[in-house]
């Protein structure tokens, strides 16, 4: 007991001018000096709490809130038109609307057509399967998709992960037959799960995949990419089937003598075409058809160069033959048992995930410009069915491609109608334009893809990471370094990985700040954020910002420890008022767990032997509910638990004063 009277004699003498700062905050104008008690919530069950959080994980915009007060027949015409969207706009479809989908239909119908081709050899499968790829699944998206301006069909990074992960185990060169049978099946995966997600309303899932991770992750596919397409735009015949920067640039330089002139001089010079026409798009949006035809303006103009001196250049490789007609079923293709089904499913989920984050990232970025909703979990179904459905039609992994979408919008599309129109004319290209591209150059095929993919690789995006957030620039170059050294699946797996690790450091690491008062003013904030804010003497106030559970209670109770004992260093070094008090700003605090609890006992218990008090202020309601449920409370005392810092201070300083 010596050392306490030690404390109340030193608070005796307790320097008058240091105490000033506690008067006035008890002084402050149109204050009142009322001392609030801290209320528990509103008593409820336990199945009444699960719901209520049940609810706002899988259900947070509630779906259900159209139905409430309906008839019968208007539950099942609402019902009716939340699984086909098509049903809302329909009855007020019109011809206005109708040519305006109709142009914008058109407008990337022309882009479709090359791209379709290109990304299919992207993803090293027959051209016509792009082709296909981009009739069936636009038609299902159009009745089932919620966004207005998506534009569906094959993309560039789906197809080089499936490409890549499908050719390290399989050749498609000397077994095509099984590589497209793996190829169909990665998409019936893809498709699987990704209506599964929909269907369970488990979209946060692919909120993993964070924006830092993806930059890095494509800035690093649109390189290997471009760098794959050398073999085109050089006319390489042997080239190797590794997706690694090194690999890649051995193979070009060792293979020189296959270099073809008149090759090189077709593909650079359509290359910087196609780039010329991409600036000036870049430049001048209202020009944005200039980019949107000049892949199917190359396609149609090397292919008359080639036809016309066909005999005089037999080294520009050609498409050559290719079908005609509408997809041929697939469904007896599908491989669902053997040793390359783990790899099947595998390259379906990575393709999946990726397609996905794309395809609903894409939707919500032209949503957000024409001010209506996308919704997440129907626009999961909707890519999930039309992979599903493309899988038993000759087509391989499809969503939302940014570069039709962005085309789609800027044509002046007003529904999903567009996509309709587009596949009509890719259904007339099937049906009778076919053999027009027996001469088709590969070369342009490929200064297509890096025309498409250079759009991937947002060097603006990651100067913005490191100049706003070290971490998250860390990790964009993880991924993008993992990708082009390692694979591009082992380079998606880095980019989780790292999101994961933030995830964790946030959580296990949250911030402790130390407050301090604003002069003339009852409000506490970070002392180094607010240069004028003032630590109040005897006082050490901290501003807990997570929730307090396993992961992170043991540190809390380290780092609070550590800030105690340097204020009691500080105050030594100065001569300053003595320590009395610990008051911890629960209002960041939004959850708290057994573990949690505990650790606030024993926190209080060490500071007790320090003849310190322990105070919590402004705890919320599921906080304060459980510390009343864990008896906490009652060893905390009346004196224990504040509604605001401000308060604390002053009714605790007065206490004090109070004293003998």
């Amino acid at each position: 007991m010596g050392m306490n009277n030690n404390r109340v004699e030193h608070f005796d003498c307790y320097d008058q001018q240091q105490f000033q700062t506690i008067i006035k905050i008890q002084q402050q104008p149109d204050i009142a000096m009322e001392i609030h008690k801290v209320e528990l919530p509103p008593q409820r069950t336990t199945l009444h709490k699960l719901k209520q959080r049940l609810s706002e994980i899988f259900f947070p915009d509630d779906p259900f809130y159209r139905f409430k007060n309906q008839s019968c027949f208007m539950k099942f015409i609402l019902g009716l038109q939340y699984l086909f969207p098509i049903f809302q706009w329909a009855p007020q479809y019109n011809f206005h609307l109708l040519r305006s989908d109709a142009i914008s239909g058109l407008t990337i119908a022309s882009l479709a057509i090359p791209q379709g081709i290109s990304y299919a050899k992207l993803a090293n499968l027959p051209p016509i399967v792009g082709l296909y790829s981009s009739f069936v699944p636009p038609l299902i998206y159009s009745l089932l998709g919620s966004s207005k301006h998506l534009g569906v069909g094959p993309v560039s990074i789906a197809s080089l992960v499936m490409g890549s992960m499908l050719s390290e185990s399989v050749s498609f060169t000397q077994d095509p037959i099984l590589y497209l049978k793996l190829a169909f099946t990665a998409t019936f995966f893809a498709g699987v799960f990704q209506a599964s997600l929909g269907l369970l309303r488990l979209g946060f899932v692919i909120d993993f995949l964070s924006k830092a991770t993806l930059v890095g992750f494509m800035a690093g596919a649109a390189v290997i990419v471009s760098l794959q397409q050398l073999k085109g735009l050089l006319g390489i015949v042997h080239f190797t089937t590794k997706m690694q920067i090194v690999p890649v640039l051995i193979s070009v330089f060792k293979q020189r003598d296959e270099w073809s002139w008149q090759t090189i001089v077709m593909g650079f010079g359509f290359l910087a075409f196609l780039l010329t026409t991409r600036h000036i798009s870049l430049k001048k949006p209202k020009l944005f058809w200039v980019s949107a035809a000049a892949p199917l303006a190359s396609v149609i103009l090397s292919t008359i160069l080639v036809f016309l001196v066909r005999n005089k250049t037999h080294k520009i490789a050609i498409i050559g033959n290719l079908p005609k007609g509408l997809n041929p079923p697939s469904s007896n293709m599908l491989y669902f048992n053997g040793p390359f089904l783990a790899l099947a499913m595998k390259t379906g989920l990575v393709t999946g995930i990726l397609s996905l984050t794309e395809g609903i990232a894409v939707g919500r970025t032209f949503a957000a410009l024409k001010n209506y909703q996308v919704d997440g979990n129907k626009e999961m179904m909707a890519i999930g069915l039309m992979n599903i459905a493309g899988s038993c039609s000759s087509c391989y992994v499809t969503t939302g491609s940014f570069s039709r979408s962005a085309v789609n919008y800027n044509a002046g599309a007003q529904t999903t109608v567009s996509n309709i129109i587009m596949a009509s004319a890719v259904l007339v290209t099937l049906l009778f334009l076919m053999p027009l591209f027996h001469y088709t150059p590969n070369v342009v095929l490929a200064a297509i893809i890096i025309t498409a993919v250079i759009g991937l690789i947002d060097y603006q995006a990651a100067f913005k990471l490191l100049k706003v957030d070290k971490l998250d620039f860390l990790a964009c170059m993880c991924s993008f370094f993992g990708v082009l050294f390692i694979s591009v699946p082992v380079g998606l797996g880095i980019a989780v990985a790292i999101s994961v690790f933030k995830i964790l450091l946030h959580v296990t690491r949250p911030n402790i700040l130390v407050l301090g008062n604003i002069p003339g003013t009852q409000i506490f904030h970070n002392v180094n954020q607010y240069k004028e804010a003032s630590r109040v003497p005897s006082f050490l106030i901290l501003g807990v910002e997570s929730p307090i559970y396993f992961a992170n209670s043991t540190y809390l109770q380290e780092r609070i420890l550590r800030w105690v004992r340097e204020e009691e260093e500080h105050i030594k070094a100065n001569n300053g008022s003595s320590l009395k008090c610990i008051i911890l700003d629960m209002t960041a605090v939004t959850d708290i767990d057994t573990s949690g609890l505990d650790t606030l006992c024993e926190l209080r218990k060490m500071l007790e032997k320090k003849l310190l008090k322990l105070v919590l202020a402004n705890p919320v309601g599921n906080v304060m509910e459980k510390l009343h449920q864990s008896k906490n409370l009652d060893e905390l005392g009346l004196k224990g638990i504040y509604l605001t810092v401000g308060e604390a201070v002053s009714d605790i300083a007065s206490s004090w004063k109070a004293q003998p």
